[in-house]
């Protein structure tokens, strides 16, 4: 069974819901970006979704397009990132990974060559952000070729073909985005509709449903489980934390281990 299967299984049976931090690969630095992943994982995280620092990121708001400037200008490169990888699977052989990044950096490497290297790294999921649903069979050949499962977006505005669309092709987990907009903590509301979203995904049979943007706080884990998705996302939070204390890394692994826990927390 693959990992996000297992970890999926596992959360049901404790009937908790999954926390899953995002977090930009090598900010502020490759060896503190190792810590912070640590620091996440022995603290709660379920699953990690990770970013290849990019120069023109997509759905990126200004928190973490900030810390794409930090990986680069310490001169993290796509192999910097690739070896990261390399750490923190052996490190956590049976943990959850997920790459969440844009077309280009995949095209830069060459498809398949990029899926042969997330397989040779242990990386379970590959979500790119501006794939259209219409657009994603030479990924998807490719992903299956190396036995990595492709995710899709399902966005608030969704209509009935386009959720039939992403429950029939997302693997692993379905990411459902709260709002329209770019990611941050600074617009929090939610799409009214996400419930009858989350309804039509399911009678779709869509893989467990992971919802992101905007999401800081535990209530609001709470909250959007209670709506019936099987997990959280958190990424502007979690690297807004990493920007405040990019001049003390232990007060900045500190107040993540504080945060990861109370999100864990709210998914009982």
């Amino acid at each position: 069974m693959r990992r996000f299967d297992t970890l999926f299984s596992q959360l049901q049976q404790k009937q908790q819901g999954a926390f899953v931090p995002f977090v930009t690969l090598c900010d502020p630095n490759l060896a503190q970006s190792f810590e912070i992943i640590q620091t996440l994982v022995e603290n709660g995280a379920d699953a990690l979704e990770l970013g290849f620092p990019f120069s023109d990121p997509m759905l990126d708001g200004p928190v973490i397009q900030a810390a794409n400037q930090r990986a680069l200008a310490a001169g993290c490169s796509t192999d910097a990132s690739f070896q990261l990888l390399t750490q923190v699977r052996s490190t956590y052989p049976t943990l959850p990974i997920s790459l969440l990044l844009c077309a280009n950096l995949v095209y830069a490497q060459g498809i398949e060559r990029f899926y042969q290297r997330c397989a040779e790294v242990g990386v379970d999921a590959v979500l790119i952000a501006d794939l259209p649903l219409f657009a994603h069979r030479e990924f998807t050949v490719m992903a299956e070729k190396y036995s990595i499962q492709q995710v899709f977006i399902c966005p608030p505005n969704a209509c009935e073909n386009t959720i039939k669309r992403v429950a029939q092709q997302t693997q692993g987990y379905t990411y459902l985005v709260s709002r329209s907009g770019v990611t941050g903590v600074e617009n929090q509301q939610s799409a009214g509709n996400l419930k009858t979203l989350v309804e039509r995904l399911k009678a779709y049979q869509a893989p467990p449903i992971l919802q992101g943007f905007g999401i800081s706080q535990p209530q609001q884990v709470s909250d959007v489980l209670k709506m019936g998705v099987n997990g959280a996302i958190s990424g502007s939070a979690t690297v807004q934390i990493i920007e405040k204390y990019r001049h003390d890394p232990q007060a900045c692994l500190a107040e993540l281990a504080q945060f990861t826990q109370k999100m864990k927390q709210a998914t009982a």
